[in-house]
């Protein structure tokens, strides 16, 4: 056993003799089968309620308000013009790194012939990239992105700026909606290796509580909601 190991077992064991837990205990563990089986909700704040429509203005205030650039895409093409001409007003290179979800490949990118695709993961000297969020719970503004070929997690850690697309249609209210969505498309118990909640930029206050952009992902967060 590591050291790591060591210590993980000695903190647990001390927590499990604090507890009064010896051996197995088929009543705790019917509590943990019955949760992990119902799904039972928290308490979901009353904004998570609305109407879709208001729905998608709460996504977009709560983003906002966490410094993330927040635009409503009506059609296809909006959305990639829109992509295309943060690039140019940010005087970042037309290249844009994106995985191969079949969401993004069936934009209209031909309505955007200055921009270059390239599909793979992102690397360290990519200034910019391009996900699709799978579903997004607008309670809290956050967008669920998942790991995979179709959007390799590098594409949202790598570069000072992130473009994430999520369709209106996958905006829900709360949390537990997310994860229901997200157990509809993969199945019960086989989430994909990595789950990535994001909500705005990367920033941190560590260091003298000030606020400082891009100290663990991008400085920039630009979310394009399609629909």
């Amino acid at each position: 056993m590591t050291p790591t190991n060591q210590v993980r077992a000695l903190v647990l064991s001390r927590i499990r003799a604090a507890l009064g837990v010896t051996g197995k205990d088929r009543k705790r563990e019917d509590v943990v089968e019955d949760r992990l089986r119902n799904h039972p909700r928290g308490t979901i704040p009353a904004r998570a309620h609305a109407d879709h429509e208001a729905l998608l203005e709460l996504m977009t205030a709560m983003l906002g308000s966490q410094g993330a650039e927040v635009m409503r895409a009506n059609t296809p093409e909006e959305a990639v013009r829109a992509i295309a001409g943060d690039l140019g007003t940010h005087d970042l290179p037309s290249i844009l790194p994106m995985g191969s979800d079949p969401v993004l490949a069936a934009l209209p990118w031909d309505t955007a012939p200055t921009l270059q695709r390239r599909i793979g993961r992102a690397g360290p000297h990519d200034r910019a990239a391009l996900s699709r969020a799978v579903t997004a719970a607008a309670e809290t503004g956050t967008l669920v992105l998942v790991s995979g070929a179709d959007n390799p997690t590098t594409l949202a850690f790598l570069p000072e700026t992130h473009f994430i697309l999520v369709r209106a249609d996958d905006v829900v209210g709360s949390y537990e909606e997310a994860f229901d969505r997200l157990r509809a498309i993969y199945g019960e118990g086989n989430l994909p290796r990595s789950v990535n909640l994001i909500s705005g930029p990367s920033r941190t206050a560590d260091i003298e509580q000030t606020i400082v952009r891009g100290a663990h992902g991008p400085k920039r967060l630009h979310v394009v909601i399609l629909g």
